[in-house]
């Protein structure tokens, strides 16, 4: 009985082994993953930032013949007297001021034009506006403007303005373009001071504002690649409405505001001063400094009418300080300083 109960117990034990010595034959090892997850990174990467706007139409260089040029006094010379050798008929909206208010004791050598040349083809229009120099560091610190009369009677239409040109090629940056879309530019007289200056609203309308605008290629701005005193300016004829032929001016200065064009018309002679020593009733400038503009430029027409503000329009001299038309003389009244006013009377 004993040996019967010993066999059964030796047979189920071994039943038992085998069972389970099959069980572990079959299990299948465990799986390493083909392509293991990797570990998060530390930081997250910047996000991208969308490139500029880059504009498909950008001018080449300039015509090689001006279609008009003109020269501009330079008042260097005159500095250290604190004074200019003319140039300067606030009556007549010209301006030689590259100087400081009230004392004239610093001169801006980077705000006084000496030269502007005018050019033309098919599809842009080109300014070039040569200072008398730079800053201290070589730069051009300033603003630089561009006025149309595309009618060819004194009154502008279109200011394009150029901010602290810095770069040799040929870029949109600083650059706007205004447009006086309710023809208050000129006041009553175009060029000529009101005799009750109370101006409008200027070049009130922004065209184009470093790349935006209907015309997003319509106007750019270089220093010359052969001078670091001169300011280039181009500008599709098409953002002014593709004109064959315009009067173009040039200013530079500290500030020039296109809401107080014409500036004649906003502000006396006795509140702006004068730069002419001659002149002490108004001397020295005042409320209008650090600015200088030009004549304009014939561009693409040979002019066979007298148009205001034109260069090489005959001008009749007044003493006094001004130049007037025909008929009109310009001078100052001898009342207190505050009731100064000069003009054409």
């Amino acid at each position: 009985m004993k040996t019967k109960n010993l066999n059964r117990l030796i047979w189920v034990s071994s039943a038992l082994i085998i069972a389970a010595l099959a069980c572990q034959g079959t299990k299948s090892a465990p799986s390493t993953p083909t392509n293991p997850p990797l570990p998060p990174p530390t930081s997250v990467p910047p996000q991208a930032t969308s490139a500029p706007v880059q504009n498909s139409d950008v001018p080449a260089v300039l015509p090689l013949k001006a279609l008009d040029t003109e020269g501009d006094v330079d008042s260097s010379s005159m500095a250290s007297a604190k004074g200019v050798s003319g140039g300067d008929v606030f009556a007549q909206g010209l301006f030689e001021r590259p100087f400081n208010a009230n004392t004239m004791d610093t001169y801006f050598p980077y705000t006084d034009i000496v030269q502007i040349k005018g050019y033309k083809d098919d599809t842009w229009g080109y300014l070039e506006i040569t200072l008398s120099g730079t800053d201290k560091t070589g730069k051009l610190p300033a603003q630089y403007a561009a006025e149309f009369d595309l009618n060819k009677v004194g009154r502008g239409e279109y200011l394009i303005r150029a901010s602290n040109p810095s770069s040799t090629s040929w870029t949109t940056q600083g650059v706007q373009a205004w447009k006086d879309t309710d023809r208050d530019v000129g006041g009553v007289v175009a060029m000529m001071a009101d005799a009750k200056p109370d101006g409008g609203d200027g070049y009130e309308t922004l065209v184009f504002d470093q790349g935006k605008g209907d015309t997003p290629d319509g106007a750019w701005v270089r220093i010359s690649p052969n001078d670091p005193k001169t300011v280039q300016f181009a500008f599709k004829l098409s953002m002014l409405g593709n004109p064959s032929s315009f009067a173009m001016g040039a200013w530079a200065g500290e500030n020039i505001d296109p809401s107080k064009f014409d500036y004649n018309d906003h502000m006396t002679h006795a509140q702006a001063g004068d730069p002419n020593q001659g002149y002490p009733q108004v001397y020295p400038i005042k409320d209008l400094a650090k600015i200088d503009n030009t004549c304009r430029l014939a561009v693409g027409f040979v002019p066979t009418t007298n148009v205001p503000g034109l260069c090489g329009t005959p001008q009749i001299q007044h003493s006094g300080g001004g130049q007037c038309p025909p008929g009109k003389t310009y001078s100052c009244s001898n009342g207190m300083a505050a009731m100064v006013s000069c003009g054409c009377k």
